[in-house]
């Protein structure tokens, strides 16, 4: 029998070939939110070196909602024709492709990283209707937000369920929301961010509302026979802010209402939280999650040995692994993987005579 992390895994009418993911990785790449050339070759090469699951980049659902000007959108019908491209020759490889559908909240507008740090001025492409749960920005470099009206979260959560609609036209097998890394779900998850008084602020009932609400949006429109995950930060690893005990809530609550895993990382909605960084260092907020909410999980956060990640999935700490560091260094981890566990899987037959 195969080692965990090479057995198959169905989760409701779709079938990963293994444990392995590829995590979401911004590109900032984009041309108006469209995909291109880069996007094929940078999404097709992890499908052909092996990985059971390709996640695009986080996809955004308006375009005031990309981080960068860069980023990749979902927010026009146009965006689909490279999409199915890039589905297609995914699937074709054997991998399942999956689409991160994604607001950045106050941490839009935004120059690439490469760049620095700070605003996109206009000169840059940048926007200024930054929107978030309260006026508060995520740091003094980046842009002020003005706090989101009842009808402008009723425009959000509209824009998600859309998003959704035109990713599983363009193809794609998994939708995962982001909730997760201070964008904007996350900033209404969270008290650092979230001073709110009305009823999406406040208590944890409230703070949550609108992460239902999208959930409930994306399921009205993506088919009961495919996966919803999402992605969430476990903690903001700041006193006061977000915890592992309400993630453990929120999953339970979100997989009531259709979401089949949470993937679990952390941080990202203050510039100055103290987070432990080291190997698997997030595993314990996925493996809670599994075993106390009673719904599947994934583990990411400086995986890198094959034996690592198949002890992961072997000690049921996680149902799934995702890479993302480890896979821009080595696009054919998961074969490589493969061969250092002792597993015979398939390699692309252009590949063969490489054995």
């Amino acid at each position: 029998m195969a080692p965990p992390l090479f057995r198959p895994l169905t989760i409701r009418g779709v079938t990963l070939r293994n444990r392995i993911g590829v995590s979401p990785m911004c590109q900032y790449s984009s041309v108006d939110g469209h995909a291109t050339h880069w996007h094929l070759v940078h999404l097709g090469s992890r499908a052909v070196g092996g990985a059971g699951l390709v996640f695009t980049e986080a996809a955004a659902v308006t375009a005031a909602g990309r981080i960068s000007p860069g980023d990749l959108g979902i927010y026009s019908d146009t965006h689909g024709e490279m999409l199915e491209v890039i589905t297609t020759f995914v699937r074709r490889q054997g991998a399942v492709p999956g689409i991160q559908l994604a607001h950045a909240g106050r941490k839009a507008s935004t120059i690439r990283p490469w760049e620095g740090r700070r605003a996109a001025l206009p000169e840059d492409g940048g926007w200024e209707d930054v929107v978030a749960p309260s006026a508060v920005p995520f740091s003094e470099t980046y842009p002020m937000p003005h706090a989101l009206d009842r009808a402008g979260i009723g425009d959000v959560v509209e824009a998600f369920g859309s998003g959704a609609r035109r990713a599983l036209e363009a193809g794609f097998r998994v939708a995962e929301i982001h909730a997760a890394h201070g964008y904007l779900l996350h900033e209404f998850l969270s008290p650092l961010s979230n001073l709110r008084t009305d009823d999406y602020g406040g208590n944890f009932d409230n703070r949550i509302r609108i992460v239902r609400d999208v959930v409930t949006a994306v399921r009205a429109v993506w088919p009961e026979r495919l996966p919803v995950f999402m992605r969430v930060s476990a903690s903001d690893w700041v006193a006061g802010g977000w915890t592992p005990d309400e993630t453990v809530e929120l999953a339970r609550q979100v997989a009531e209402l259709g979401v089949d895993l949470v993937d679990c990382s952390s941080g990202g909605n203050t510039p100055d939280a103290s987070i432990p960084v080291g190997p698997g260092y997030q595993v314990p907020f996925a493996e809670r999650v599994r075993r106390e909410a009673g719904v599947a999980s994934a583990a990411v956060g400086m995986i890198t040995d094959p034996k690592q990640a198949n002890a992961l999935i072997q000690d049921g700490r996680a149902d799934v692994v995702l890479l993302a560091r480890e896979e821009l260094r080595d696009p054919y981890w998961p074969l490589r993987a493969a061969r250092e566990l002792g597993v015979e899987v398939d390699w692309p037959i252009q590949y063969e005579r490489a054995r």
